[in-house]
């Protein structure tokens, strides 16, 4: 049986990480739109007044996200009911992006509040713990694929280099010129 349930648990493991990269990646993302908008200081005003909350409001924050993007996950499983499959993924996709992004991003500014509460300290150990799982079985399998791919890398390396070191016309060359001096710059 534990030889039937070791792919399943293999599974499980890498959509956790998976996870877990989406909501390292969004919520970085999530900071740099924030900050691009020219809203750093109401990001500062948000993190001062979540600070200020008791830790159930910070829980209600929290999961604001969710709770507002339910209807447009409704809507996508409407579209897989009604056959319109494209639809239904780009909207679910769409959904889970935004979702994890924001959720992320607010969980950032939330955490400290929510870790006052003992049974939020205990899931958060819970999911911290399942995730040092999931890299004691992923991690060997990924060092495994990159020595094997390695000599395959290095060889498309060095094609590139080939490539890049070889003659080229005078456009070609003059784009290239303007390309090192603006990388410069």
């Amino acid at each position: 049986m534990r030889r039937l349930l070791r792919p399943l648990w293999f599974v499980i493991a890498v959509l956790f990480l998976v996870e877990e990269w989406l909501w390292r990646r969004l919520a970085a993302a999530i900071g740099r739109i924030v900050d691009a908008l020219g809203l750093p200081r109401l990001r500062a005003r948000l993190t001062a007044v979540i600070e200020r909350l008791p830790p159930a409001a910070a829980l209600l924050l929290f999961l604001v996200p969710g709770i507002l993007l339910l209807p447009v996950k409704l809507l996508g499983l409407w579209l897989l009911a009604h056959g319109h499959w494209l639809g239904a993924v780009g909207t679910l996709l769409a959904a889970k992006v935004a979702g994890a992004g924001v959720t992320a991003f607010i969980f950032q500014a939330t955490k400290p509040r929510l870790l006052q509460m003992a049974w939020f300290r205990w899931v958060y150990r819970q999911v911290t713990a399942i995730l040092a799982w999931a890299h004691r079985q992923i991690d060997p399998l990924k060092a495994r694929a990159r020595a094997a791919l390695e000599p395959l890398a290095a060889r498309a390396r060095a094609a590139w280099a080939g490539w890049r070191a070889r003659p080229r016309g005078p456009l070609l060359r003059r784009l290239l010129r303007l390309r090192r001096r603006a990388q410069r710059s």
